[in-house]
């Protein structure tokens, strides 16, 4: 336990001593919820849902694995108490199932030493006698038996001895207690817990006699001092080599000869600490149980315990452009609050604020609440009057009165006459011819629609253009806006793109539209599925270039 207690606190040592260097605040989440590239195929379908705002949740991204590597201290836990330090190594490899919930793989090995530090007889079917420690139930002895001194008793005593070598991989569910949190972005920390199964191999082995062969006298060594010196000495006493220790019936055991093959129950936890995007560091506890008294060569009715105590090393395992980091390392509440503090995806309604009189400021503000209509205000919402005749300007005919000329009339018209001129002015104008204004009166026009992630007309789609382009061609007066939708996204804006230029294509090439006429706009904000036209006299650009040629779809 004294080693167990050393790595732990050497583990824990590094971890502190990183932490103090390490940032504690970030504003990075983990990924950009728009980045399509982080989303495997299979989630896309939801992607693009969520981007057009037609579901609530984003898919989830791939995420990059993890590749571990341990090593640290195996021992057993049984009535034959383990005897200095048993070496462990591990490697595995984690992948995410959730935020919380993950898998995981592991292949180890340890070596575990173990000497029983009291006397074992035979005389007693039932137990064994001890000097310092009480009776303990045992039924059988095992491998022992052999080996017991002639002599009468109570001479007939061994101390049971063991090396226990096992190779085992098993499959755990781990369980991460830290990702999400209500108070902080992403944790440095990763507390977790696992539970699975494990497939192990043991082989056991056993010393019972001297460097000559001869059976061992156990009863030469002095039981009553401390554990490790009582050990100590029967270490030196057993010269001979390991043999194979007999294993009573295998019952379910699957394993030939001295290896022992058991189905083992695994569980543990662990924590690490994360060091950067590409590498974390920790410490961890398992314990298997392979439900067997067989692992310390004494072969009694209790189970034998297996312990490895590690410290890890990890490395996050993927191509960083296209995956995240593993989940456990991202809060799921990230996304939530960041679109709380700075809306970047919610479709949040345009704030409207009362204007009672329509003069285009707010009653909180309108010092003249009642403004008639059409009359031009100042930005205190009270009428204007430029001339200051007490006319205002909206029914004023006369807006720069001199104030030689004032008092003025209802008109706001002052007293001074008028000049020669500007009789002869006015009179020229009432003469001339006054052009009308260019109108377009074409009405409305069809809508396209395109199938989902396709900017290719569809044969429904080119009916209803031919039907359009009589129209537009019967009003030469009209320009028409080609608009195209889809602003949530850079993938979203070049496949609005895409469709308005195929709109406009066809209208050009197919049907002998003008391409000065057709308008071109995209991005807006509605349906991404549909393209609308429609007539107005007003100009614009007729071509504009791809804002991301780089997301050119396929179809």
């Amino acid at each position: 336990m004294n080693n167990i207690r050393k790595l732990i606190q050497f583990a824990l040592c590094i971890l502190m001593a990183t932490s103090i260097n390490a940032q504690t605040v970030t504003t990075d989440w983990g990924w950009d919820w728009a980045d399509t590239s982080k989303v495997a195929p299979a989630y896309m379908p939801q992607q693009v849902e969520f981007l057009n705002n037609q579901y609530p949740y984003p898919a989830k991204p791939r995420s990059q694995w993890e590749l571990g590597l341990s090593a640290g201290k195996s021992q057993i836990y049984s009535i034959v108490k383990n005897y200095n330090w048993g070496p462990g190594f591990g490697i595995s490899l984690r992948h995410a199932i959730s935020h919380v919930i993950s898998w995981r793989v592991q292949l180890d090995y340890m070596k575990m030493t173990g000497i029983a530090h009291e006397l074992f007889t035979t005389d007693r079917v039932d137990g064994f006698l001890s000097p310092t420690l009480p009776y303990r139930g045992i039924t059988t002895y095992g491998p022992y038996t052999a080996y017991m001194p002639t002599n009468a008793n109570p001479n007939r005593a061994f101390a049971p001895n063991y090396r226990n070598t096992t190779i085992g991989g098993s499959f755990d569910l781990i369980f991460s207690l830290t990702p999400v949190s209500y108070y902080r972005g992403n944790p440095k920390w990763n507390v977790y817990a696992f539970m699975g199964y494990r497939l192990q191999n043991s082989d056991v082995d056993t010393r019972l006699t001297t460097s000559g062969g001869a059976a061992a006298d156990f009863t030469t060594v002095n039981y009553a001092g401390k554990r490790k010196d009582i050990q100590r000495a029967v270490d030196n006493l057993l010269t001979g080599n390991y043999q194979n220790a007999p294993i009573r019936a295998k019952r379910n055991d699957l394993g030939d000869g001295n290896w022992i093959l058991r189905h083992t129950l695994t569980f543990g936890g662990g924590v690490s600490r994360k060091l950067s995007d590409r590498v974390n560091i920790g410490i961890e506890e398992r314990i298997n149980n392979p439900f067997s008294g067989d692992m310390d060569a004494l072969n009694d009715n209790t189970y034998d315990l297996m312990q490895y105590a590690s410290v890890r090393v990890n490395i996050n395992l993927g191509n960083r452009a296209t995956h995240v980091q593993p989940l456990w390392w991202l809060n799921p509440l990230n996304y939530i609050y960041s679109e709380l503090n700075v809306p970047r995806h919610m479709k949040l309604p345009k704030v409207v604020l009362p204007d009672g009189d329509g003069d285009g400021v707010t009653d909180q503000f309108d010092l003249e609440p009642n403004t008639p209509r059409g009359c031009p205000v100042d930005t205190h919402g009270v009428t204007k009057d430029t001339d200051g005749d007490g006319v205002p300007d909206c029914r004023d005919k006369e807006v720069l009165t001199p104030l030689k000329c004032f008092p003025v009339n209802a008109d706001g018209v002052g007293t001074c006459p008028e000049p020669a001129c500007c009789a002869e002015i006015r009179d020229l104008l009432k003469q001339r011819p006054v052009e009308a204004p260019v109108t377009c009166t074409i009405g409305s026009l069809p809508s396209v629609q395109f199938k989902s992630g396709s900017a290719k007309l569809s044969t429904a789609a080119e009916r209803v253009l031919a039907s359009a382009a009589a129209t537009i061609k019967a009003n030469p007066n009209c320009n028409i806006r080609v608009i195209g939708y889809g602003a949530a996204s850079k993938a979203a804006q070049q496949m609005s793109w895409e469709r308005v230029n195929a709109v406009i294509k066809y209208l050009t090439e197919r049907q002998g539209i003008s391409e000065n006429r057709l308008l071109f706009q995209y991005g807006q904000d509605g349906d991404a599925n549909t393209v609308d036209l429609q007539g107005t006299t007003e100009t614009g650009p007729t071509m504009v270039p791809a804002p991301h040629p780089n997301l050119k779809s396929r179809g």
